[in-house]
């Protein structure tokens, strides 16, 4: 056996679901009627988005919820040219996401910046000249 190469669900934990939901709701994304008071679920291309209360699902993974801080995760969203960067990033903040890092020209070759949802996930919104997206726009790594 091995275990299948894909992401079906991304699971954010949050102070405030609703204050979470309607900040994703002003980035464009739509609630799916599958959401409930206490978790909703956001249709992305090829995964969900899930909002959940922080507390609850530190309980539900049995683990201590701690303090809010950097947990060594990001999520990133790629666009096909660095103006595209700077649209995604300005949009994100016009939505209420707070600026972590204005887009630049970073050491790998590409161009990105960070802005941060209103739990402080971070999300990377980049331009890679070696991941070109395809018609879907997801990702193509190389062989």
């Amino acid at each position: 056996m091995s275990l299948d190469r894909r992401i079906s669900l991304i699971t954010l934990g949050v102070a405030d679901v609703a204050v979470s939901t309607a900040f994703y709701e002003r980035l464009g994304w739509k609630r799916s009627t599958a959401s409930q008071d206490a978790v909703t679920f956001i249709q992305l291309k090829g995964t969900v988005l899930a909002l959940f209360g922080r507390e609850a699902l530190a309980e539900d993974a049995g683990v201590d919820a701690g303090k809010p801080g950097f947990s060594g995760v990001t999520l990133a969203h790629n666009v096909s040219s660095p103006a595209g960067v700077d649209a995604v990033v300005k949009f994100a903040v016009s939505c209420g996401a707070t600026l972590v890092k204005a887009p630049e020209k970073v050491f790998w070759g590409g161009y990105s910046g960070y802005f941060a949802d209103p739990d402080g996930h971070l999300w990377e919104v980049a331009h890679n000249p070696f991941f070109p997206l395809d018609e879907h726009g997801h990702v193509v790594l190389p062989d």
